[in-house]
Order: structure tokens, then sequence, then C-alpha cells
């Protein structure tokens, strides 16, 4: 109970999908979680080879590592168990473990249908407070967006920075589609660098897509003809109503399901 990581949410985590056995992106996830560490002055006591193996040990040794088996993998690292007070000096060595388990963001139905969202009052940590750049355990701005948006009756809350400007929802990268294009915001909007994020915009380019990552406000949501959210654990997930208007016709549009068949398909591709 002296862990630092418990106390004071000193530490870092990834959230990692595995399907059929194959862990999805599992070099960028771990370089993610080694540059986090860095940032905050963390020595992971391991090095990034034993950590890429034990992704699959932890898998095995929850009976996930099948080629019938998608799985949700969480390695963490906190600043160790310590004295009392936040000071890192006071902790001794740093604690790894890794999660391994099965993860349902959001009702299937959701995906099928689209999910209503809103517009957190929760302002996005400002980024000379602590980068979003940084996947830390202290998550509790989020958090309160989450319970503003489940008093809402909704799921999910797309929260704003300190100018205005749309950042990411609670745990999730936004997207909108207007006039064919791909919009989401930049990393200067306060973002974390969704894993996921990155292969969307990819597929979507490849796709012949344009794409551009620019400054949205509360009103390019509104006008949207389609929107979504991506994230490990969401992976690609319709939204059909923002603030109780109707995004396009309420439905999910044709790049949304677009990108959603086309990352379905890249993450239970066969490696070669």
């Amino acid at each position: 109970m002296y862990d630092h990581g418990l106390l004071y949410g000193d530490g870092v985590f990834e959230g990692i999908r595995s399907y059929g056995g194959r862990v999805f992106e599992r070099h960028a996830h771990l370089r993610r979680l080694f540059i986090s560490a860095k940032a905050i002055a963390l020595r992971i006591p391991y090095a990034y080879d034993e950590i890429d193996r034990a992704l699959d040990a932890a898998l095995e040794a929850n009976g996930l590592l099948a080629p019938d088996k998608d799985a949700y993998i969480r390695p963490v690292v906190t600043r160790g168990v310590g004295l009392l007070g936040i000071s890192p000096k006071r902790t001794w060595k740093p604690c790894t473990y890794i999660i391994a388990s099965t993860i349902a963001m959001y009702p299937q139905e959701l995906y099928e249908k689209g999910m209503p969202v809103i517009v957190s009052s929760v302002v996005r940590n400002h980024p000379n407070s602590i980068s979003p750049r940084i996947k830390s355990l202290n998550y509790l701005n989020n958090i309160l967006a989450k319970q503003e948006a489940l008093d809402a009756g909704v799921h999910e809350a797309i929260m704003l920075n300190h100018t205005g400007c749309v950042a990411e929802a609670t745990g999730d990268n936004v997207f909108i589609v207007r006039e064919g294009q791909l919009q989401t915001p930049p990393t200067s909007a306060g973002i974390l660098e969704g894993i996921t994020r990155a292969t969307v915009i990819r597929l979507a380019r490849q796709a012949g897509i344009e794409v551009v990552e620019k400054d949205l406000v509360r009103a390019d949501l509104y006008a949207a003809d389609e929107c979504f959210l991506t994230g490990t654990g969401a992976q690609v997930i319709p939204v059909n109503e923002i603030d109780k208007r109707l995004v396009g016709e309420g439905q999910v549009g044709p790049v949304t399901r677009q990108m959603m068949a086309a990352y379905n398909e890249i993450v239970r591709r066969p490696t070669t």
C-alpha cells in the first residue's frame, strides 16, 4: 500500500491489444511506454526486450495466447514502494507488472448504431502542467469528464483544451468528417498521440481519403457529417449524437464504416 503509483499516481502504463494471440503494434506501444517513463525520470528496471517477451508470457499465463483469443494487455511501471510524501527520492526499486485480460469498452450495439456523447465542462489539463503525451497513472482529469458523461446518460465525453479547442475524449482520440475530408486535432491541441489514431490516419491516406490535422472547436463538432473515436480499447467507434444534436443523419456514415472495416482487417491480418 506504500507504492507511490497508488498513493500519488506516480507511474506510467500502456494499453495494448492482442488479436488471435498476436500483439498489435507492440513496438509502438513499448516505445511510448519507455518514452513516458523517461519523461518523468522513471527508470524501468527491465530491458526493452524483457518487457517485450513478458507481454507474450502474460498472455500465456492467462490463457490468452491462442488463435481464438483476443485480449487487452496493460504493462504498468510505478515509482515503487517508498515512504509517505510525494518525493520520488523517497522510494526504492520501481515496480513493474503486466495485466492481461479481456475488455469491452462499449456495448456492441453502439458500434452498429453509433454512440451519443457530450462535450464536457471539464477542461483538459494544460499541456504545461502535465504533458498529455505522457501516459501516466494520473487520470483524474479524464475521470471527472467521464463521470459527467455518465451522469448525463451517455458513455463518453469530448474534452476541450484551455483555449476552447477540441482535445480528445476521456480515453479516445476524436475524428470528424466534413465534405469527405477526415479531420482530427493536432498534437498541439493537448492530446495523447494515440497508436490507433496513427493507424487510422495511415489507413485513410492509403485509401485516398484526405486527412487534415487541425484545430477544431465545438461548432465544428456540431457541423460534422460524421464523427468517430479511436483508441486501443475502443478501437474505432462511431458517434451519432453530440450534445443531443444529430451527427449528420444520426447514422454511421460511409467514411466511418470504411475506417472501421479497414482497422478490423489490419488488426486481424496474419503476420508474414
